[in-house]
């Protein structure tokens, strides 16, 4: 299973969906207690559950790491780890995951400068207030004292999506190959 982590506009959810479209790597579905939005489809977006069943699924241990946002409990289980499966987490689900010690597990952070950050968050769309507010928020989140020792660190500062997720899938099957893990 590949992880995903690096700071707002690091490119990290655009190569999960090239590795998706591309390879056929496809997004863990993560659970989550917020309401279903127009579109969506439990089991394909989130696994959608009520508070009652989050919180006795975490008392069951069944959930990997989870957290609280804008009120609704959003979660990741360890049934969803799997060999072709992605998923794009923050630096306090990233030191979860790395606790599992799974060598199925292979762990990625995508790295590029702020400067380069922001100018993806503007051309993306984002408010310059947000893309201040995420920067700022980042250089404390993403420092690296807060950030475990990752399998590999890939610089997304030049390379467009497609050839960081080309680089991620052929370091992925490289380390699958020689830890003898199933893809």
């Amino acid at each position: 299973m590949i992880v995903l982590a690096g700071a707002s506009a690091s490119g990290k959810t655009e190569v999960a969906k090239t590795l998706a479209k591309k390879y056929g790597i496809t997004k863990m579905i993560t659970t989550t207690t917020r309401p279903m939005r127009v579109g969506e489809v439990n089991g394909r977006d989130y696994f959608y559950v009520d508070k009652e069943l989050f919180e006795q699924m975490l008392r069951e241990d069944r959930f990997v790491e989870h957290t609280i946002y804008n009120g609704n409990f959003y979660g990741s289980t360890k049934d969803q780890i799997a060999p072709g499966r992605c998923i794009v987490i923050d630096p306090a689900g990233l030191r979860a995951y790395i606790a599992l010690n799974d060598p199925n597990i292979i762990t990625f952070f995508l790295d590029s400068t702020e400067k380069t950050r922001y100018k993806r968050m503007i051309e993306r769309g984002d408010p310059d207030d947000l893309a201040h507010k995420r920067l700022l928020h980042d250089r404390t989140a993403f420092a690296k004292e807060n950030i475990p020792e990752v399998d590999v660190h890939i610089n997304s500062e030049t390379q467009t999506v497609e050839e960081v997720a080309d680089e991620i899938k052929r370091i992925y099957d490289g380390i699958v190959q020689s830890r003898g893990l199933k893809r």
